[in-house]
């Protein structure tokens, strides 16, 4: 795992005053990261986000010195405690601090004191609450230490208007405190699909908040039409629910239909999203949904649910057309009928294939993220947030 090289970290320029802006060369964030962001069997969303703006933040002034800190976040234990208090501890006065939320949100009690000497922005990819099959009490402690620590910092990063609007009436934020940097999209080659109907793509770590449950109970009641779906994602999240799904899909005689084909990245990703003729994703509840955007620059269209940010994702044409259908969440039979109209209705997907490619079009790159970012990053208050 890559270790930041802090020994060697140097003296951070004087804090700008007036808005006086310092020279691009001299600008440098931290990023602190949780282990397993560079690690291609967990691949995530919000990994992939982090390993990007990493790399782009540079094209706008901002030199990104990576600490990548290993634990069970958001509930580390006492090593990975130690380790992430020594990192902040190592950072100069006056740092400017970016957080990923999945290690800040969790310890009020170390993030909170450091806020009061260093320039901290927390990026919360999902509010911890929202992971669904949380314990209602562990759900309750943890959504307050996120409370804590994002009140505490100078500012906060969302990954989607809706996020923006949860975050702040969820834990009465100061609006503009709260800012929202979405993740980008690479345009890819038009996918070539499979027959131009038949093949579903579902790309999301197998886990209860994705819904792969719902969607194996929803296909089961369509087993009249000629669909096979692929399934790619991490594995090893939450082991307990990968047997139960696997257990589903053989109560209703699926196995040849469904592929839980583990996780992908590069070409082998690529070959996937090329084949695939529609995305689907019944997830409970999503700040974004980056697979959605992966899957309209190829001009996929998308069946998702109605959930969180997946409506910004999915967007609009340029011409107002929408390349996606949106289902309420939890509703089998809702995904089931729009699966029956895909099918059936030429026309619809005539119509859904040909928004996917206006869309395709006009998605922002991650030039305009790390954009957004480094305008963040570069309004931080001139002095570290007090205490209240």
């Amino acid at each position: 795992m890559e270790k930041s090289p802090l020994a060697f970290v140097p003296a951070q320029p004087a804090a700008p005053k007036n808005g006086e802006i310092i020279p691009m060369s001299l600008r440098t964030v931290h990023f602190v990261m949780p282990g397993g962001v560079d690690d291609p069997a967990t691949p995530s969303g919000g990994n992939a986000y982090d390993r990007r703006v990493c790399l782009d933040l540079a094209g706008f002034g901002w030199q990104v010195r990576k600490a990548v800190v290993d634990g069970s976040w958001p509930r580390p234990g006492a090593e990975a405690r130690t380790e992430l208090a020594r990192r902040l501890g190592e950072f100069p006065d006056g740092s400017v601090v970016l957080l990923d939320g999945l290690v800040a949100c969790g310890v009020p009690e170390i993030v909170v004191p450091e806020a009061e000497r260093l320039r901290i922005a927390v990026l919360v990819h999902l509010p911890l609450g929202d992971e669904t099959g949380l314990a209602p009490a562990m759900a309750a402690e943890l959504d307050a230490r996120e409370r804590t620590v994002l009140r505490a910092v100078g500012a906060v990063i969302a990954t989607s208007d809706w996020a923006v609007r949860r975050l702040v009436a969820h834990h009465g934020l100061a609006p503009d405190r709260v800012h929202v940097a979405a993740p980008g999209a690479d345009i890819a080659p038009l996918a070539s699909g499979t027959d131009g109907v038949s093949r579903l793509l579902c790309v999301a770590a197998v886990t209860p908040r994705k819904g792969q449950h719902r969607l194996v109970e929803a296909l089961a009641t369509v087993t009249d039409l000629p669909w096979s779906c692929v399934c790619v994602g991490g594995l090893g999240q939450d082991p307990e629910y990968v047997t139960q799904l696997r257990t589903l899909i053989r109560k209703y005689g699926l196995q040849d239909r469904i592929h839980l084909a583990g996780p992908q990245a590069g070409a082998e990703l690529d070959a996937s999203y090329a084949t695939a003729d529609l995305m689907v994703l019944a997830s409970y509840a999503e700040t974004y949904g980056m697979a959605v955007t992966e899957a309209l620059a190829r001009g996929i269209p998308v069946l998702a649910t109605d959930v969180g940010g997946l409506p910004e994702a999915v967007g609009r044409a340029p011409d107002g057309g929408v390349p996606g259908i949106l289902v309420p969440p939890e509703d089998p039979a809702a995904l089931a009928a729009e699966l029956r109209g895909w099918f059936g209705e030429a026309d619809v997907r005539r119509r859904l294939k040909s928004a996917a490619r206006s869309r395709r079009a006009a998605l922002d790159g991650w030039a305009t993220t790390a954009k957004n970012l480094a305008g963040v990053l570069g309004r931080l208050p001139n002095e570290p947030r007090r205490a209240a």
